[in-house]
Formats: structure tokens, C-alpha cells, sequence
């Protein structure tokens, strides 16, 4: 059995069984308390794996170097200091840390040090004094958290969206990361960032305006949530086609074999492009096994950390 724990300063706390994806019993929390920053839609999420991170949520300040504000950014960070390389989990488009509700307690138990972080302008972090939410400023600000907590080569984790972000932030500063592992990644839409497949991601995700009550849309209660979206979709989004072959770090692609939002035949071009890949097929797995597989895709992760 897999013990969840939360932290420290929640209280009243009792425990029910969820089953992972083997059929064994994970024991995890559901608690009432949440950090107070966090929308009071968080008392109608019932999936106790989301309930349980979104416990762990905190903001930590960051000193964006564009301009001279401190952005209170949200995150998990882990409980421990591994042996490997910090994971550090991205998100996908218009989503937040809990996109890693399941995969991340299995990360955790494993051993490994682990990181999932809000890409500014989505997520739970303060943006009352909005900041532009272009891809510059989102590169900028994910370095500077880099460089104020993590501070150490990563392995990074981009599911969809997140992989854009992943290969640019890779590309632009080498130094940060260790290896990369991208998950259905959305790079060779022109654009991309929401623009040509925003309907189907909300659609297949739960995130977004027109998604219910779930963890998926838990941050779009935030008052400044439809501006900086808006910011990012009217700066073009990302568009790292020409930076893939420029990728120098060993990649694992993990990739969902039914993706009906990107075509499954994407991840054999996206393996001939990079020039250090292994690509794990799953099958019978949609846009996001992150979610639809969490079993395989933290065993994935897990090998791909320890191999050398």
C-alpha cells in the first residue's frame, strides 16, 4: 500500500481507498482545509488524489527580471531531496499542478525529488498586479524560479502544451535541464498555445470556461485568469518547430496511441527530429496518460530518471 501523506498544518483529516491502475489500494487523504489563496470551488472537487495535492499548494516569490515585481508563484515542492535529478512536472495548456494529481504520490513514494510548477498566467499563482503573459515572460519567470529554488539540472516534464514550453525553455537554457520527457506533445501546430486546437483541448481536458466543477477548471476561478490567457493567445503562443532539432538533451516521448486532439503519428516525427529519443507508445490512451495512465507514465519516468 501506498501511504499519501499530507503536510504538516492540515488537520482533521481521515482517509478513504482508491485503487490505482493495478488494482492496489492507495490510502490517501481528504481533508477540508486548503491553502487559503486557492478558489472556494476546491470544496466541490471529490477525486481525493486532487484534493489531496491541491493541500500541498503554496506560493513562493519570484523576481521576474523584466520588471521589478515579485510574483507570489504556486507550486508543490517536494518533501525530500533525491539521489537523481529534481523532476520538475510541467502543465499543459490552460491548466495548473494538479494535472499531476495521480502521477505525482507515485513519483514521490518512489524516491524521487519532485517539482510541479504554475507556468505563469495559469495555475494558482498572485497576478493582482497582472504581468504580460507572453512566452518570453513565461520563459523569464520559469528561469527565475529555476534559479531561486531549484537551482540544479532537472529532468522536464511537458504533457501537450507543456512539451512546447519544455523543448523552448531547453533550448534557451541549456544548463537547466538534465534530460526531457514530453507527453503528446502539441509542437508543430504554428502558433500553438490554444490558438487552432483550443476548442478540442478544452474539450478533451476539462479545463477552461466551459468545463464543470473540476480540478481542470479550479484556476479559472481566479479574477485574473480570463486576462492572462487573453495575454498569452494574443502574443501568437509558441511555435518551436525550428527549435527541435536543437534539442542536445536525451528525450523520452510518451505518447497516448489514441490521441485524437494530436495525431499519434506526430510522435514518430517528433523522434526522427530530436537527436537523443526513445518514444514509449501507450495503448488504449488518449491526450493525456498522465491522467489516463498514471501508473505506466510514473514507471516511464521513473526508469527513463534512473537510466544513464
Amino acid at each position: 500500500m501506498i501511504a499519501v501523506t499530507t503536510a504538516s498544518s492540515c488537520s482533521t483529516m481521515h482517509y478513504c481507498k482508491v485503487l490505482n491502475n493495478k488494482g492496489r489500494p492507495f490510502s490517501v487523504t481528504a481533508d477540508h482545509e486548503f491553502p487559503s489563496f486557492l478558489p472556494k470551488e476546491i470544496q466541490k472537487i471529490k477525486d481525493p488524489f486532487a484534493r489531496n495535492l491541491a493541500m500541498r499548494i503554496e506560493r513562493l516569490p519570484v523576481q521576474v527580471s523584466s520588471s521589478d515585481t515579485c510574483i507570489m508563484s504556486s507550486c508543490i515542492r517536494p518533501t525530500l531531496q533525491g539521489k537523481t535529478n529534481p523532476v520538475v512536472l510541467l502543465h499543459g495548456f490552460d491548466s495548473s499542478c494538479l494535472e499531476w494529481r495521480s502521477v505525482y504520490p507515485l513519483l514521490e513514494e518512489a524516491g524521487t525529488e519532485n517539482w510541479a510548477i504554475d507556468i505563469l498566467g495559469w495555475g494558482f499563482s498572485n497576478l493582482e498586479q497582472l504581468p504580460s503573459c507572453d512566452v518570453a515572460s513565461k520563459r523569464d519567470h520559469m528561469y527565475q524560479f529555476w534559479k531561486s529554488y531549484i537551482k540544479r539540472p532537472m529532468i522536464l516534464v511537458g504533457p501537450s502544451l507543456g512539451a512546447a514550453i519544455a523543448i523552448d525553455f531547453a533550448v534557451h537554457h541549456p544548463e537547466t535541464v538534465s534530460k526531457l520527457v514530453l507527453i503528446d506533445a502539441s509542437v508543430y501546430a504554428e502558433g500553438i498555445g490554444g490558438l487552432a486546437q483550443l476548442p478540442c483541448l478544452i474539450a478533451s481536458t476539462g479545463v477552461g470556461a466551459n468545463a464543470s466543477h473540476t480540478d481542470g477548471r479550479l484556476h479559472c476561478h481566479l479574477p485574473w485568469w480570463k486576462d492572462s490567457t487573453l495575454s498569452f493567445i494574443a502574443s501568437g503562443g509558441y511555435n518551436v518547430t525550428s527549435l527541435i532539432n536543437q534539442v542536445r538533451q536525451k528525450t523520452l516521448i510518451i505518447w497516448g496511441e489514441d490521441d485524437r486532439i494530436i495525431h499519434y503519428m506526430l510522435a514518430y516525427r517528433l523522434y526522427s527530429e530530436l537527436q537523443n529519443a526513445v518514444l514509449r507508445p501507450i495503448p488504449d490512451c488518449g491526450h493525456i496518460p498522465h491522467v489516463e495512465r498514471p501508473s505506466t507514465v510514473a514507471n516511464l519516468i521513473l526508469k527513463f530518471v534512473q537510466d544513464e
